[in-house]
């Protein structure tokens, strides 16, 4: 992917956090347990917020982005994410959701790493890390109620 101008990168991530908003959306639709309809409620809201974010983005803010240190449990790393079924546990969509946001941190890692101007560089760097943000709160999740139990 080539962005001409950051505008062109902030456009590219919004329509990535449409189509992360619109599927979770769908997998609200899917779930039948209410802790996997909230869960993905929540996920879908914060989609839905950088989204708004990414709109009211200038060039000037993306010098000023703050980029969060973010950690990384690696916990759904190492398992094996089910296809997307209405009957999956909430262990399952975890883990499938853990897995879409890692994939997300991979291109937005990837384009970090294609792109040469600086607000570009910054404003993929920031994309990283707030969809690594989802993937920890995901694995937390996981560790307090999967891990825990076991």
């Amino acid at each position: 992917m080539n962005f001409k101008t950051v505008q062109d990168a902030i456009a590219f991530a919004i329509q990535r956090e449409e189509e992360a908003a619109l599927g979770y959306g769908r997998m609200i639709g899917l779930a039948q347990a209410d802790s996997s309809k909230l869960l993905l409620a929540d996920l879908k809201k914060e989609e839905e917020n950088h989204k708004r974010m990414l709109l009211d983005l200038n060039r000037t803010d993306v010098a000023s982005l703050r980029i969060p240190k973010v950690a990384d449990l690696k916990i759904s790393d190492y398992l094996v994410a089910e296809p997307l079924q209405p009957e999956m546990s909430f262990q399952d969509l975890l883990i499938f959701a853990a897995k879409k946001e890692q994939k997300s941190v991979d291109l937005y890692t990837v384009l970090l790493d294609r792109v040469s101007s600086p607000e570009q560089k910054k404003l993929f760097e920031f994309l990283s890390m707030q969809e690594k943000t989802h993937k920890i709160k995901l694995e937390s999740e996981y560790e307090k109620r999967v891990l825990q139990e076991d």
